[in-house]
């Protein structure tokens, strides 16, 4: 195919983007960063003192795959449940100022809103604050929650539905079951970046997109060699627990891996001048499933998304990835420019 016609792929294939829906459901957080200088030592006790010259707060976690999603140009809507305390507030605020609907968020008086402060000198990260409560959601939030979600997807029927589980408590087996039959019924693409407590809660989820570790982690597995062969012996693995559509590992510096049937590819990580790698997997999965949903193509899902984590990699702390960039990038890649 030539350069010309790929490009023009592409471009057709980022345009549909604009068209999709797409709910993320699972456990949001804030992300608080104070930036400043270390110059000097506390007399008080040997520790550095930071200068404080700037605050800035963004959405994490589950809200971080929202705004990724809403980058690439999708009408998104999330659905976790939070603290009914100022985090919370201030969550729901940054989102809707970047169209992101809030209508879905339940506020619990039963819970915190998990919060992480990253002190950082010089892009570098000196120390991280965490406050947040990772207990299961009690019964009556959790059918809430539930309640909320499958009625949000009865009426509006989205085209994707992201899990995104960081083990802060919102997706118990029970809310996973629930919502992936749900979706299963009313015909819903669902996806899911799974955590080691329920990593084998996902049966039959369409993406399942874990990282090497974690798969390592749940499936009590030793060393294991990168390569297509032992890759294609994990997505059997996997596939005989979940029963799911396909496979997208993440490896870190070694790439990506992608499974569909007996489709099975892999494609080596790109060179990055690396500053973060803070919220990489919510952009992955981000860009995986909406690629995917439009064109069930494995190859272009695992390269593009394999690029996208990359990309944002390259910035400090937790940011959405931008889709121009992105979108000319893979035009270099695909097109072989």
């Amino acid at each position: 195919m030539s350069q010309t016609v790929e490009a023009k792929k592409l471009k057709s294939v980022f345009a549909k983007l604009n068209k999709l829906k797409v709910f993320v459901i699972g456990d949001a957080m804030m992300d608080h960063y104070w930036l400043g200088s270390i110059d000097r030592i506390s007399p008080e006790a040997p520790v550095p003192i930071l200068l404080v010259n700037q605050k800035d707060g963004r959405p994490g976690g589950a809200a971080n795959v929202a705004l990724n999603c809403k980058a690439l140009g999708a009408d998104v809507s999330l659905l976790t449940v939070v603290g009914d305390d100022k985090s919370g507030r201030e969550l729901s605020q940054l989102l809707i100022q970047q169209g992101i609907c809030t209508d879905y968020i339940i506020r619990s008086k039963e819970r915190i809103t998990t919060t992480k402060t990253r002190v950082i000198s010089k892009n570098q990260q000196v120390i991280r604050l965490d406050e947040e409560l990772t207990d299961e959601l009690s019964i009556k939030d959790e059918h809430h929650f539930i309640d909320t979600c499958l009625k949000a997807i009865q009426i509006e029927v989205p085209d994707i539905v992201i899990f995104e589980d960081y083990n802060k408590g919102v997706l118990k087996e029970n809310v996973i079951q629930k919502i992936i039959t749900h979706c299963k019924h009313v015909g819903v693409l669902t996806a899911v970046d799974p955590k080691k407590t329920n990593f084998l809660a996902y049966q039959q989820v369409d993406i399942f997109k874990p990282n090497v570790k974690e798969i390592k982690e749940a499936l009590n597995l030793g060393a294991l060699k990168v390569n297509l062969t032992s890759l294609k012996g994990l997505h059997a693995q996997l596939f005989k627990k979940l029963n799911h559509q396909l496979t997208l590992i993440t490896l870190s510096e070694h790439g990506i891996f992608a499974q569909k049937e007996k489709e099975a590819v892999l494609y080596p990580a790109h060179i990055r001048e690396i500053a973060d790698v803070s919220g990489a997997g919510d952009t992955v999965i981000a860009v995986a499933a909406m690629i995917y949903s439009i064109t069930k193509d494995i190859h272009l899902s695992a390269q593009i998304s394999n690029l996208a984590g990359g990309l944002v990699c390259e910035e400090v702390g937790v940011v959405p990835i931008d889709k121009q960039t992105l979108l000319e990038h893979s035009i270099e890649l695909v097109g072989g420019v």
